[in-house]
């Protein structure tokens, strides 16, 4: 396991890897998810094998710390990201990044595209108040105490579903919530607008059940290869992992 800090308290960021060659291939998780339940399936693939890996839990869930003074926002989760990319001595990785993931993958390339090469975005946020569903706009639906005291976090663990709340219930309460705020909040820019701004190679990736992505043609316009997967939702590296495959064995 290694670490970074990321705050002025030290607390923790953590990641594991696995050895490789080439440019390292960076995944991260979603809200209320973990690196390597999401995505070491796909790694160990042997079209993918031989390169370096990181699979990064961002602050509040998985492995890393979960500290009470952090904003989480996005901005700070990618200045988080980037502290544990720069300890581990990475330039020019590939980052796939997977809902909020790929908005904090997105904040980061802009920010430090000396960092990043290539993105991979796996239904990302790109803009701020998204439709209320079971996800960050449910948890934002509560206040603060509401979620974290006063049941509001047994509730969406109930809602989301036995799957995601395996994750889920594994992430701090508090850190759940100002990170769900955060992505209903957005950046400014826009997450959208700076990933058509981004000079790096970018592919977004949409599962065909989740419907038409907003914004397709500007998106392309602006250079972004937008892959529809067939077969899938949300969760494209689950529900089509032989097509979220061959996506990033083409990018490799």
């Amino acid at each position: 396991m290694h670490k970074a800090r990321f705050d002025a308290q030290g607390s923790l960021i953590r990641w594991t890897e696995a050895p490789g060659d080439g440019p390292a291939r960076v995944y991260v998780h979603g809200l209320g998810s973990a690196s390597t339940v999401y995505h070491a399936h796909i790694a160990a693939h042997p079209d993918l094998a031989g390169r370096r890996t990181l699979f990064v839990d961002l602050p509040g869930h998985g492995i890393s710390d979960r500290p009470d003074g952090f904003g989480y926002t996005l901005e700070v989760m990618a200045q988080a990201l980037a502290a544990a990319l720069d300890a581990a001595g990475v330039e020019g990785a590939e980052l796939v990044g997977h809902s909020m993931g790929g908005a904090v993958a997105v904040v980061l390339a802009y920010r430090r595209p000396d960092l990043v090469s290539r993105l991979v975005l796996t239904e990302a946020n790109l803009d701020a108040n998204p439709p209320v569903k079971a996800g960050s706009s449910g948890i934002a639906s509560y206040t603060e105490e509401e979620f974290v005291h006063g049941g509001g976090f047994g509730k969406v663990l109930r809602r989301v579903g036995p799957d995601w709340a395996a994750t889920m219930r594994l992430a701090d309460p508090l850190a759940l919530h100002r990170t769900a705020i955060g992505l209903m909040s957005g950046t400014q820019p826009t997450m959208r607008r700076m990933l058509m701004d981004i000079t790096a190679d970018r592919t977004y990736l949409q599962g065909a059940l989740s419907g038409e992505l907003a914004g397709h043609e500007e998106l392309v316009a602006s250079g972004v290869r937008v892959e529809t997967v067939a077969d899938a939702g949300h969760n494209v590296m689950f529900d089509n992992a032989a097509a979220f495959t061959r996506v990033l064995a083409a990018q490799s």
